[in-house]
C-alpha cells in the first residue's frame, strides 16, 4: 500500500507547480496574431494597400517575412518598413489589381519559435 507522507505531498505539490508555471510560460510566448490590416476575409479598395500585423510579444523583424500571393498565384516578398512598436509588422504593397489575395506571414517571437499563418482578403478597385 502506498503512503502519502507530508514530504510526498510536498514534492508532488512543488512538481505540480512547475510544470503549470514551465509549460504556461512556452505557449504564453509565442507569437499570436491580435490584430491585422487588412482583415481575414475582408474586401480592401486598391491598388494601394497598407499592411500591419501587430502581435501578442515582441518579435525579431530582421527574421521575419511578409508575402502577398496574388489571384494568379504568384508569390512576392513584401519589405518590411521600420515600425516604433516591437510586436508589429507594417509594409506596402502596391498597384494591386482586383481580386483574391493571401497575405502570408511568419515571425521569430521573442522566446525563438517561429509562427506562421496567412489572411485571405480581396482587393477592388474603385
Amino acid at each position: 500500500m502506498f503512503r502519502i507522507t507530508v514530504r510526498n505531498q510536498s514534492t508532488l505539490l512543488f512538481l505540480a507547480i512547475l510544470f503549470l508555471f514551465g509549460s504556461g510560460q512556452s505557449v504564453l510566448s509565442h507569437a499570436i496574431l491580435l490584430e491585422a490590416a487588412p482583415a481575414v476575409d475582408s474586401t480592401v479598395n486598391g491598388p494601394d494597400l497598407s499592411v500591419k500585423l501587430r502581435f501578442n510579444v515582441r518579435i525579431d523583424r530582421s527574421r521575419s517575412r511578409l508575402t502577398l500571393v496574388s489571384p494568379d498565384g504568384q508569390s512576392a516578398a513584401l519589405v518590411i518598413t521600420d515600425e516604433e512598436s516591437p510586436d508589429s509588422l507594417s509594409a506596402q504593397a502596391k498597384g494591386l489589381a482586383h481580386g483574391a489575395y493571401r497575405l502570408r506571414w511568419q515571425v521569430l517571437a521573442s522566446d525563438g519559435h517561429i509562427t506562421r499563418g496567412e489572411i485571405p482578403f480581396r482587393v477592388t478597385n474603385p
